[in-house]
């Protein structure tokens, strides 16, 4: 429980000023390897964990208790803070919500997201006077336990009519809900990335970047984004090179990708070394 507090109230510190970088593994793996290149926080990425097991990355098609499971693994296999994506809380209803983040809680993480998406492609955001009713139980719900709420707002992810302007009065309500950190995945331009910066002062935006965007990380630091985070983009790029590799040995016959493959004595010597004692 100490280890815990501890990641807390780093992951906390970490959001008061600057800007970091929050990569997300999809696996123990990729954590430890992360972990290892300096990174001080981690964040889950249901879509990553979805394709590893042969699903598509839609609402809950990862049932609850697995994702759980997955999100306590990932906790396990490091000392750093993690983020979970808990998608939109498994639930509709305000006490299934409450419940179900209390469950998250019990793993170990020190922030989780809760999204606004509904799942349902005619009515893809909750109401807006619902939505912030989540976000209020959800703070409600996460209260005391040291561990930082991030809302989302997916209006940009479900081609909202006028996406930037649901993004803009969203996200300072879910602020004043109780959130502690905005996210809205699909920002790109620095005059809106920079608006959305302006919402939510003082609360830290978290920006996601998943494809280039012509800015590097301190670039964007400049717009005043205090976190990046690249959902699903590292375990897609792992799926890029294993394609490129299985796609030129099925049409072509030949080998050549497998020369970009990480070696094995560098992957087995790490291990060795980092892995986690087996239970």
């Amino acid at each position: 429980m100490a280890d815990r507090r501890q990641a807390r109230a780093v992951f906390s510190d970490l959001h008061r000023d600057g800007c970091f970088v929050i990569p997300n593994p999809w696996d123990a793996g990729s954590a430890l390897m992360l972990e290892n290149l300096g990174f001080r926080a981690l964040a889950t990425t249901s879509a990553g964990f979805a394709f590893s097991r042969g699903l598509p990355d839609a609402d809950w098609a990862v049932p609850c208790a697995d994702m759980l499971s997955h999100i306590a693994d990932i906790v396990r296999a490091t000392a750093l803070p993690v983020n979970a994506d808990f998608e939109s809380g498994y639930a509709h209803d305000l006490d299934g919500l409450a419940r179900n983040l209390r469950l998250c809680a019990d793993t170990g993480v020190a922030g989780l997201s809760v999204e606004d998406a509904t799942g349902d492609p005619s009515k893809p955001l909750y109401d807006f006077t619902h939505a912030v009713e989540r976000i209020a139980a959800a703070a409600e719900a996460l209260r005391g336990t040291g561990i930082l709420l991030t809302a989302r707002c997916e209006a940009l992810l479900v081609d909202h009519p006028a996406a930037v302007e649901e993004v803009l009065r969203r996200l300072p309500a879910y602020a004043a809900a109780g959130a502690d950190v905005l996210y809205a995945p699909g920002l790109r331009t620095p005059d809106i990335i920079e608006a959305a910066v302006a919402a939510v002062g003082p609360k830290p935006l978290n920006l996601l970047v998943s494809a280039p965007i012509g800015l590097t990380v301190e670039q964007i630091a400049g717009l005043g984004v205090r976190r990046i985070s690249l959902g699903s983009a590292l375990s897609r790029a792992a799926w890029g090179g294993f394609l490129r590799a299985a796609r030129m040995l099925a049409d072509e016959g030949r080998f050549d990708a497998l020369a970009e493959a990480e070696p094995f004595d560098a992957l087995n010597g790490f291990f060795r070394t980092h892995g986690r004692s087996p239970g």
